[in-house]
């Protein structure tokens, strides 16, 4: 029988549960190269450009993310660990990447 959570009670009302949230798990590649990945499901045919493969410990993705919109003039978003970024240049933003000191791969076709 699995734990019952109180979630109200007559005395204090609403009881709020405080959980940590779990790092996401990011995808690392034993070559240490990062991937530009292009995708567009989900996404009514817009197609965004995935940075995979960049470690959170060792690299601040909030201002990489951040800085690479600015330079490539396109907005995006940073989820679970990856930097998404709208648009199809992949050149563009791989040499941004290789100009930051890391090894790129552009992945898929």
């Amino acid at each position: 029988m699995s734990e019952s959570r109180l979630v109200y009670s007559t005395e204090s009302g609403r009881i709020k549960h405080t959980e940590t949230p779990a790092e996401p798990e990011v995808k690392l590649f034993k070559d240490g190269a990062v991937r530009i990945e292009r995708q567009t499901k989900g996404r009514k045919g817009k197609g965004v450009m995935l940075v995979v493969g960049i470690d959170p410990a060792e690299h601040d993705l909030k201002k990489l993310a951040k800085t690479l919109k600015s330079k490539m003039g396109q907005g995006g978003a940073l989820k679970d660990g990856v930097i998404e970024i709208q648009g199809d240049d992949r050149n563009k933003l791989k040499a941004l990447l290789e100009a930051q000191g890391f090894k790129v791969k552009i992945a898929g076709g």
